[in-house]
């Protein structure tokens, strides 16, 4: 029991500890858990709601690119998870009077997290994140870099002209954009929640 104090003392060591702890999880960006939040009118009620189409004003390039009137990959992806799953919960995508407009915003963020029990951010051991993370720390407080991806989206009811029900989500992400498989993860967890199932969600009245 003695060596252990003593590894741990030693420089070396705790450069070696480190690289172990980001070659363990430089991997695991792409599989970290999304984080869900959502909020809603508990008036509505959200059965009423059959067809949706896309807001009228929606922009084509949420990542800004160069020129405008096309879109990015990102967008693309965005909105095929969200048709998809729009017609999975049995929502018919209709160009004129629909029910609800969807809008959606996409962003992608240098974070940085402090944490005393050696977890990161999304319930990994702490350590960099391939190329976009590091670890540093001193003592047993430990402070990571790592990029997170936030996608919300919003249904708005067009009759009311108000906001109906909001859901954001949020991952850890490789890169400065969002990939294709971390977009359908991300969406599809947004989505999960929809309806809401409180005691006030899908059976509520208007």
């Amino acid at each position: 029991m003695s060596h252990i104090p003593r590894f741990f003392s030693r420089p070396a060591a705790m450069l070696a500890l480190g690289s172990a702890l980001v070659l363990g999880v430089s991997g695991c960006a792409t599989s970290s858990r999304v984080g869900v939040t959502s909020d809603y009118d508990h008036s509505v009620n959200f059965r009423a709601y059959k067809t949706w189409s896309w807001y009228p004003t929606q922009t084509k390039d949420t990542e800004g690119g160069p020129a405008q009137g096309y879109q990015s990959f990102l967008d693309k992806r965005i909105r095929t998870a969200v048709e998809r799953e729009m017609t999975a919960k049995g929502l018919t995508y209709a160009e004129t009077s629909p029910d609800l407009y969807i809008a959606y915003s996409a962003k992608v963020e240098d974070k940085q997290q402090a944490n005393y029990g050696g977890m990161g951010p999304y319930g990994y051991p702490y350590g960099g994140y391939g190329y976009y993370g590091g670890l540093y720390g001193r003592g047993n407080t430990f402070v990571t870099n790592y990029k997170a991806g936030t996608v919300i989206i919003d249904f708005v009811d067009v009759r009311r002209k108000e906001l109906a029900w909001r859901g954001q989500g949020q991952a850890q992400v490789d890169k400065q954009t969002i990939s294709e498989p971390e977009v359908y993860r991300i969406v599809n967890s947004i989505l999960g929640t929809y309806p809401p199932q409180g005691p006030e969600g899908p059976n509520a009245s208007r």
